[in-house]
């Protein structure tokens, strides 16, 4: 497995294995959450917004975006903000195509965003995640490279 540069031939399979990723997410989301508020941020279904969301943060010019490769096909990405008066580097999205999860990708691709973080003058590291169940692996790969949680409390309310 090799990791680099984004280039926006990838597009597609970035979106194909991020839709692929998130899909046990958005499943634990909408069971941690209340249906019409669920409903409310998802109207059409989560695909839509989320593949959106891919396309606008690898167009972004204000971030940056790698590939994992594994035998000649994208099987993860990563992307990073840059918050340069607060010195403060963002992982702002990371998907790994579930074929792939649990070879260490993950990890991979967080620890060479930090490598580069530092070289890019940051120094400190955050990156967000959900406490809900399907966020799990993703909190423990966070926590295992030495994150520290900062409890946050969102509340949603249907109007």
């Amino acid at each position: 497995m090799q990791i680099e540069p984004y280039d926006p031939r990838q597009l597609d399979a970035v979106i194909r294995l991020s839709l692929r990723a998130w899909t046990p997410v958005f499943d634990s989301i909408q069971k941690a959450m209340d249906l019409d508020v669920y409903q409310e941020l998802y109207p059409a279904d989560w695909r839509v917004s989320q593949q959106k969301a891919v396309e606008e943060v690898c167009a972004a010019e204000d971030t940056k975006v790698w590939v994992a490769i594994d035998s000649g096909s994208t099987v993860g990405f990563v992307a990073v903000k840059l918050h340069l008066q607060s010195s403060l580097g963002e992982i702002y999205m990371i998907a790994v195509d579930p074929d792939y999860q649990r070879r260490g990708i993950g990890t991979a691709l967080v620890e060479f965003t930090l490598d580069w973080m530092k070289v890019a003058g940051m120094s400190v590291a955050m990156v967000e995640t959900g406490g809900d169940p399907g966020h799990a692996p993703a909190r423990c790969t966070y926590e295992k490279l030495g994150f520290g949680l900062l409890p946050i409390t969102r509340y949603f309310k249907k109007l």
